[in-house]
C-alpha cells in the first residue's frame, strides 16, 4: 500500500496518479479526513492517559480518604473514556487501512501518460512475423487433428473453458514447464515449490484483494484461496519479516497452476485455450534493495526475452501506460509473441516492478549493513513465460503443411527426443 505520509504532504501526487490511472481521485480525501480523525482520536487518548498517570501519582500522597475516593471514581469515568477512545480509534485505523488497501501504486515517473491498452508503447521487435508458404492453421484446429487437444472432454468434466491435453500435447506442456525451470535456475534464481492455496492475507499483501475479489476461487468454509499466480505465495514467504541487506537480493521462480474467474465478453476469444479459468505458468520474483530495483526489472525483462529467444519466438515488448498498468505495479513490460495460426500477438509475461507497495501491504523489511532503521525491500515479479499461450505460439510458428509440428529444439531433451508430432492418421498409436 501507499505511505500515509504521501496523503499528509503530498496529496496532489497520490490525485495525479489516480487520474492518470483513469480514476477517481476523490478517495484521497476521504483518506486525509479518516487519517485525522485518527490522529485526533490518539492525541486524545493520550492526553487523557496522561492526565490518568499523573492524578494516580496524585492519589497514593492524598491523606483524606473522601477526596481519594472522589478522585478514584473520577479516574474510573476517565479509564472509562479512554476504552470508549480507543474503541472509536480501532475502529477509524481498520476503516483507514481498508480505504488504503483500495488504492493502487503510483506510477513511476518515466511510465508513460495512456488511457487504456490502446496507448501501450511498443519498445521493440525482435525478429519478423511468420509468414509460412501455406495457409497457417489455428491451434484450435492443429491440436484436435493432433489428437493432443481435446475440448469435449474438458468441458464434459467441468465446464466452458477447460480444456484436455493428450499425449504430446500434455508432454509439450510438462517440457515447457520443466525446460523454463531449468533455465531460470541458470539466470540466477532458486525454484520454489509452493501451495497451490494460500490465506487471505497473503493475497491481501501480494494487492490481490480486495480488489480482484471477484476474479478468485476460493473454498467456501476454510481461509484457504486458490493462487491466481506464483507471484502471491512468492510475496508471502517474508511476509511480517524483517530480512539482513547481506542476505538480498533474493530471487526465485516457481511453478503453479494459476486459477482466475474470467470475465469474457460474448464473442471474444471463445475460440481455443487463449482464455480459461485455469492454466500453468513458470513465474520470477525477486526481493531486492530499493536502490536496486531498477536493475533488476531490467535483467528480468532480459531474462524473459532470452526465454523468448530460445525458442524461436517472433516477439515484442510493450510498455504499458498509466491507465493500463496493473494494481500494485508502479512499471511494467509486457512481452508478446506472434502467432501466425490466429493472427495475433499473444501476451506471455508482464515483467513488473511493485516498488514498496507490495512489501508495505505484507510488512516485509530489511536491516540496514550499517545499522540504520529498517526500510521496506522492493519487490518484482515476472512470467517466464505464461501458459497456454505459449504453447499456442510454439504449435502455430511450428506448424508444417501436413498438420505436425516440430518440436523446438531446446525441449527435446525434455520431450524424450521426440522431433515431430504427428497428426493422428500418421500415428501407430491412433
Amino acid at each position: 500500500m501507499l505511505d500515509i505520509n504521501l496523503f499528509r504532504e503530498n496529496p496532489d501526487v497520490v490525485r495525479k496518479a489516480l487520474r492518470d490511472r483513469q480514476m477517481d481521485p476523490q478517495i484521497v480525501s476521504t483518506v486525509q479526513v479518516q487519517d485525522e480523525r485518527r490522529r485526533q482520536l490518539i492525541l486524545q487518548v493520550e492526553t487523557l492517559k496522561a492526565e490518568r498517570n499523573q492524578v494516580s501519582k496524585e492519589i497514593s500522597r492524598i491523606k483524606d480518604p473522601a477526596e481519594r475516593q472522589a478522585k478514584i471514581e473520577a479516574m474510573r469515568l476517565v479509564g472509562d473514556r479512554i476504552a470508549g477512545l480507543e474503541k472509536d480509534l480501532h475502529q477509524v485505523e481498520a476503516d483507514l487501512n481498508q480505504l488504503l488497501l483500495t488504492i493502487p501504486n503510483l506510477p513511476d515517473e518515466q511510465v508513460p501518460y495512456g488511457k487504456d491498452e490502446s496507448e501501450n508503447r511498443v519498445v521493440r521487435t525482435v525478429g519478423e512475423p511468420s509468414t509460412l508458404p501455406f495457409e497457417a492453421r489455428p491451434h484450435w484446429e492443429l491440436g484436435v487433428n493432433l489428437g493432443i487437444l481435446d475440448f469435449e472432454r474438458g468441458v464434459k468434466i467441468t465446464g466452458s473453458r477447460f480444456y484436455v491435453l493428450s499425449g504430446a500435447g500434455a508432454r509439450l506442456q510438462r517440457a515447457l514447464i520443466a525446460w523454463m525451470l531449468d533455465l531460470h535456475i541458470r539466470q540466477g534464481y532458486t525454484e520454489k515449490y509452493t501451495p497451490f492455496m494460500v490465506k487471505e492475507q497473503t493475497l491481501i499483501a501480494a494487492g490481490q484483494l480486495p480488489k480482484f475479489y471477484d476474479n478468485l476461487y476460493r473454498d467456501a468454509e476454510e481461509d484457504l484461496w486458490m493462487v491466481p499466480t506464483a507471484e502471491v505465495p512468492l510475496t508471502g514467504l517474508y511476509m511480517d519479516e524483517i530480512l539482513e541487506e547481506a542476505d538480498l537480493p533474493l530471487a526465485f521462480t516457481a511453478y503453479t497452476p494459476c486459477f482466475r474467474r474470467e470475465k469474457m465478453s460474448a464473442g471474444r476469444d471463445v475460440r481455443g485455450i487463449k482464455r480459461g479459468h485455469q492454466f500453468d505458468k513458470v513465474e520470477m520474483y525477486v526481493y531486492c534493495l530499493p536502490e536496486d530495483s531498477a536493475d533488476k526489472h531490467a535483467k528480468m525483462l532480459a531474462d524473459a526475452e532470452e526465454t523468448c529467444a530460445l525458442l524461436g519466438l517472433t516477439y515484442r515488448v510493450v510498455e504499458l501506460c498509466t491507465g493500463d498498468l496493473g494494481f500494485a505495479m508502479q512499471r511494467t513490460y509486457d512481452l508478446e509473441v506472434w502467432s501466425p495460426g490466429v493472427q495475433e500477438w499473444l501476451e506471455v509475461s508482464s515483467i513488473s516492478n511493485a516498488g514498496d507497495y507490495q512489501a508495505r501491504r505484507a510488512n516485509i523489511r530489511y536491516r540496514p549493513a550499517d545499522g540504520g532503521r529498517t526500510r521496506f525491500v522492493h519487490t518484482l515479479n515476472g512470467s517466464g513465460l505464461g501458459l497456454p499461450r505459449t504453447l499456442i505460439a510454439v504449435l502455430e510458428n511450428y506448424q508444417q503443411e501436413d498438420g505436425s509440428v516440430v518440436v523446438p529444439e531446446v525441449l527435446r531433451p525434455w520431450m524424450g527426443g521426440v522431433e515431430v508430432i504427428q497428426p493422428v492418421e500418421n500415428r501407430k498409436e491412433a
